[in-house]
C-alpha cells in the first residue's frame, strides 16, 4: 500500500499554504480574487497532493483546483469582514493531533521531516495557518446556515418531492443493548505491574535509562512507538487522574509517581508546558486478567441472563444494577452510534464480537456471555447483548428513517444558502482569471467577467 495514502487528511492541509517565490523567480499568477493572487505553484502543489493521495478529481484539475482555491479565498475575505477569530487552543489541538498522527505512521519526528523535506517547526507553522483558515471558513459557513431547521411538514414535502431513484437505500441496521462486566484483576498482578513501573522510574531518575526507550520497549499504549509522547493536550483531553498528576510536574528530568486510571497504571514524564497545554510521555502497563476470573464473570452473566429470560429482572434493571460499562450503564445498556449519534448500527459499524453475537438473534433475544476487548479502553470485558431491533434493508421512508431524511433536507437547504451566497459574492468581488486559465466548465458561474 502506498504509505502516502495514509496521510490524506494530514498532507492535504499542507496544500493550502501560500506559495513563496523562489529567489529571482516571478511566479505566474493564474487568478486574482480581490487583491489575493492564486499562483500556478499553489495549483501545482495541490494537484500533486491529489495525485499522491489518489483523490479523484471530477474534471480538469487545472480548472477544478483553482476554482476550489478561489472559493476558499472568498470565504476568508468574508471572515475578515466579520472579524471571525478562532481559538488558538482549538487550532493547536488539531495541529498536534495531525502531527502525532504523522509520528505514529512514520515512527519519529526525524522521519516526518525527511518525508516532507522540511523541519517540524515549518510543518507546524504550515498546519497552524491551514487549520486557522479551515476553522474560519467553517465559522462563516456555520453563521450563514445556523438558522436552518426542519419541521415534520418540511421533511414530508421534501420526501414526497424526491424522484424514486433518488430515495436512499438503507442497509440492514440493528439496535442493541449490552451488559458488561470487567473481570477482577488479581492483586498480585497489580502489585507486579506497580513494581515494574517503580523499577522503570528509578532507572530514569538515576540516569541509568532513557524514558522514551523504556516506553518503546515496554509501554502497552499506542504511543509506545513515539517513545510514549502524547503531544500537546489540554486538561480536558486527558483522563482526570492522569491530568491531575501531569499538570503538577515541573522537572522534565524526573518521573511521576504511579498513576492509576481506567486504562491501567502509568508513570509520566514532563516534556514541555505551554500555557494551559502540556506535552508528556508515559509508560502504560495493564494488569492481566486471569482465566479463572474471566470464567467467574462468564458464570455470573450466564446466571443473570437466565434471570432475565425467566422474568425475575428486566434487562434494563439488570444493566443499571450489574453492568460495569460506564458508556452504557445509565442508558440501560443502549449502544449509541458515534458516527450518526443515534442508536442504529450497520453490522460493519459494530465491534466484531458484538456483530457476531447478534447475527443470528431475533429481536428480544439475548446472547450467551462472550469475551471482548472494550474498543475505547482496550481491556477485556465479559458481555451479554440483547438485540432490541433489526431493521431490514429498505428504501428510506418517513416512518423508519425520519432522522435520515431530516438530515438530508437540512443539508440541502444549507447548501442552497451557501450556493446563493457564493453566487452573490462572485458577482460583487473583483475577480480576474488570466488567459490560459479561462477555458473551463466551472461549477459556479460568474468567474469570467
Amino acid at each position: 500500500m502506498n504509505i502516502k495514502k495514509a496521510f490524506l487528511c494530514a498532507a492535504a492541509a499542507l496544500c493550502a499554504s501560500v506559495a513563496i517565490a523562489q529567489d529571482n523567480i516571478i511566479e505566474e499568477v493564474a487568478w486574482m480574487i480581490g487583491d489575493q493572487p492564486i499562483y500556478r505553484s499553489d495549483i501545482e502543489q495541490a494537484y500533486q497532493e491529489y495525485l499522491d493521495e489518489r483523490v479523484p478529481i471530477n474534471g480538469d484539475p487545472y480548472c477544478v483546483i483553482p476554482e476550489l482555491l478561489a472559493i476558499q479565498r472568498l470565504y476568508l475575505h468574508q471572515a475578515d469582514i466579520d472579524t471571525v477569530e478562532v481559538q488558538p487552543a482549538q487550532v493547536q489541538q488539531e495541529v498536534e493531533r495531525q502531527l502525532n498522527y504523522l509520528y505514529s505512521q512514520l515512527g519519529s519526528k526525524e522521519k516526518v521531516e525527511q518525508y516532507f523535506g522540511r523541519s517540524i517547526a515549518d510543518i507546524r507553522a504550515q498546519y497552524t495557518n491551514s487549520m486557522t483558515d479551515r476553522y474560519r471558513v467553517q465559522t462563516v459557513q456555520h453563521n450563514l446556515t445556523q438558522n436552518v431547521s426542519a419541521t415534520p411538514a418540511d421533511v414530508r414535502r421534501y420526501f414526497n418531492s424526491l424522484p424514486k431513484d433518488s430515495i436512499p437505500f438503507v442497509p440492514m441496521q440493528v439496535e442493541v443493548q449490552v451488559i458488561a462486566i470487567n473481570p477482577v484483576v488479581p492483586q498480585q498482578e497489580i502489585d507486579d505491574v506497580k513494581a515494574r513501573l517503580r523499577e522503570f522510574a528509578d532507572r530514569v531518575n538515576s540516569g541509568d535509562a532513557d524514558f522514551s526507550t523504556l516506553a518503546i520497549l515496554y509501554s502497552e499504549d499506542g504511543s509506545a512507538q513515539r517513545g510514549g509522547e502524547l503531544g500537546f493536550m489540554g486538561r480536558g483531553q486527558l483522563v482526570p487522574e492522569y491530568a491531575a498528576v501531569a499538570f503538577n510536574l515541573n522537572d522534565p528530568k524526573k518521573v511521576s509517581k504511579i498513576v492509576e486510571s481506567e486504562y491501567g497504571f502509568h508513570i509520566i514524564q514532563l516534556i514541555e508546558k505551554r500555557g494551559d497545554r502540556i506535552n508528556t510521555r508515559h509508560i502504560l502497563l495493564r494488569p492481566k486478567v486471569a482465566q479463572k476470573d474471566i470464567n467467574e464473570a462468564i458464570v455470573r452473566l450466564d446466571t443473570l441472563r437466565s434471570d432475565i429470560i425467566d422474568g425475575k429482572i428486566t434487562f434494563n434493571d439488570a444493566c443499571v444494577q450489574h453492568s460495569q460499562d460506564k458508556d452504557t450503564r445509565f442508558s440501560h445498556g443502549v449502544m449509541v452510534n458515534d458516527d450518526s449519534g443515534d442508536t442504529r448500527f450497520e453490522m460493519s459499524q459494530l465491534p466484531a464480537e458484538i456483530a457476531r453475537a447478534v447475527a443470528d438473534l431475533e429481536p428480544g433475544q439475548i446472547s450467551q456471555p462472550f469475551v471482548m476487548m472494550n474498543p475505547k479502553r482496550n481491556r477485556e470485558q465479559v458481555v451479554i447483548v440483547m438485540l432490541t431491533n433489526r431493521i431490514a434493508p429498505h428504501q428510506a421512508n418517513l416512518s423508519d428513517d425520519y432522522q435520515l431524511l431530516k438530515d438530508m433536507y437540512e443539508a440541502q437547504k444549507k447548501q442552497d444558502i451557501l450556493d446563493k451566497w457564493l453566487a452573490d459574492k462572485i458577482k460583487d468581488t473583483y475577480i480576474r482569471v488570466e488567459d490560459g486559465w479561462r477555458g473551463c466548465d466551472f461549477v459556479h458561474d460568474g468567474w469570467i467577467k
